[in-house]
């Protein structure tokens, strides 16, 4: 089968062009999640473009401190930085008007809000949408970009019209959504369509995997700690199943699926978010050949 990502002589028409100038143009614009190890400044400065947006995710067993440390840090190096507030791990108003002062003091305007998976809440928000009101009322108008999450294949753990009607409530609060890890490209179009239909227009960045490597994943998800890991890998099921299979998975298929839709511009679908793991070299190798075949 022909692939969008194959070289400009095969194929082309029209419509061809047009998806192949929307994938070019939405890798050139990723953004990029990493983890908050302590390498994880020094691979970001080797290989990443200050130009590329970035989030940092937060873990139950590292807590806020490091996801804040890094963005600061990174965001004094000129990158645009997101910065993963778990409402789970956040006390109280003090606590959060703290955390958005340090934030928007050091150059910080965007945030990524979750709920969080931490088993019981640090104090008085159980939800990313009680933190969201909160934080309307306390930082509003400091943080140009708010971004919420998005789950095309549903939650282990919570009904799916659960999901969607928080979605619709956060909605209000947020600037973008950005999607979990979806291998199936069809699922991804789907569910944007419905989430515009039942009135949700912010624009979606769908997550997809880098170029990581099955062992990778291993020593990634051992670092979380023993309890987050457990859990991420539950909520990751068909993730870690494609891993683990023979011959994996390629992540420019992802993109391969997703272009019509794209292109089309009817679902909201906008970008992408590509999950490094914190591969961050060939991540940005992967990238780069694909605009290189792309001829972008």
């Amino acid at each position: 089968m022909t692939s969008l990502l194959d070289p400009p002589d095969r194929g082309t028409g029209p419509g061809r062009t047009d998806r192949r100038a929307v994938l070019a143009r939405v890798l050139r614009e990723a953004t990029y999640e990493v983890l908050p190890f302590p390498s994880a400044a020094d691979k970001v400065l080797a290989h990443v473009p200050t130009g590329t947006g970035l989030s940092v995710t937060t873990t139950e067993a590292k807590g806020l401190g490091p996801t804040v440390d890094l963005a600061v840090r990174l965001t004094g190096h000129g990158y645009r930085v997101a910065p993963h507030l778990a409402a789970r791990l956040v006390r109280d108003r003090a606590h959060l008007t703290d955390l958005a002062d340090r934030l928007t003091g050091a150059g910080v305007r965007a945030l990524f809000v979750v709920g969080g998976d931490a088993a019981e809440p640090a104090g008085c928000y159980p939800d990313s949408l009680a933190l969201l009101t909160d934080l309307h009322e306390v930082a509003g108008g400091r943080f140009d970009h708010i971004g919420i999450g998005g789950y095309p294949e549903g939650h282990g753990g919570i009904a799916d019209e659960l999901i969607e009607g928080a979605l619709t409530a956060k909605a209000p609060y947020a600037t973008q959504i950005v999607t979990q890890l979806c291998f199936d490209p069809s699922a991804t179009v789907r569910w944007a369509r419905r989430i515009a239909a039942a009135g949700v227009r912010l624009p979606v960045r769908v997550g997809v995997p880098g170029a990581v490597s099955r062992q990778k994943l291993i020593r990634v998800s051992a670092g979380l700690g023993l309890g987050q890991s457990a859990r991420f890998l539950r909520k990751q099921q068909g993730m870690v199943r494609r891993f683990f299979t023979p011959g994996g998975y390629r992540p420019d298929r992802v993109l391969d699926g997703i272009a019509p839709a794209l292109a089309a511009g009817d679902t909201g679908l906008a970008g992408i978010h590509v999950f490094t793991f914190n591969d961050l070299e060939s991540t940005e190798t992967w990238r780069r050949r694909l605009l290189e075949r792309l001829g972008r």
